[in-house]
């Protein structure tokens, strides 16, 4: 299902069929040194992800993480969407991008339109979590117009992440 494009990307909900999408990216050095290994080893083990995290969310809540591909080819390059996480009061925006397709503006210009859907949705405060080594998620929060406020630490883990803020609603 889509759920909004921008000028190059279509963003929509992820499928059965992007588990082979879902294989390589949950396994792409990147992801697992900023967000975690999540024991993708197998395409099956990638479809018990999509439908037990973002599909699942989908039902609760209306959003999660989306696929974005590009409009010309329909490649899928990333992920991005909104987030409800236990130990965050609010909902957060999440991103990743495999490595060939970084530096490209495709998450900046994924990220602002997830955060125009958020005010459709009518969520007033967006957060965002990245570890502190972070630099580029960082700068590209601080693009967006978010804030730094301080650290959070999540349950079930130990490692000290820094938040960012925006007030959705303006």
């Amino acid at each position: 299902m889509l759920v909004f494009e921008t000028e190059r990307l279509k963003i929509r909900w992820l499928e059965v069929s992007d588990r082979e999408f879902i294989f390589k990216l949950l396994n792409e050095p990147g992801w697992l040194k900023y967000i975690g290994d999540k024991g993708i080893r197998s395409l099956e083990d990638a479809k018990n992800y999509i439908l037990t995290g973002p599909r699942k969310m989908y039902e609760r809540f209306g959003f999660g993480l989306f696929v974005v591909e590009l409009k010309e080819s329909q490649l899928p390059v990333g992920l991005c969407g909104l987030i409800k996480r236990d130990g965050l009061e609010d909902v957060d925006i999440g991103y990743a991008f495999l490595a060939e397709y970084q530096s490209r503006g495709y998450a900046i210009e994924s990220a602002k339109g997830t955060l125009e859907y958020a005010r459709k949705l009518g969520l007033e405060r967006i957060v965002a979590i990245t570890t502190k080594d972070n630099a580029s998620s960082s700068k590209l929060l601080e693009k967006l117009g978010m804030t730094f406020e301080g650290y959070v630490t999540l349950p079930q883990d130990d490692e000290e992440l820094q938040l960012y803020a925006i007030n959705a609603a303006k």
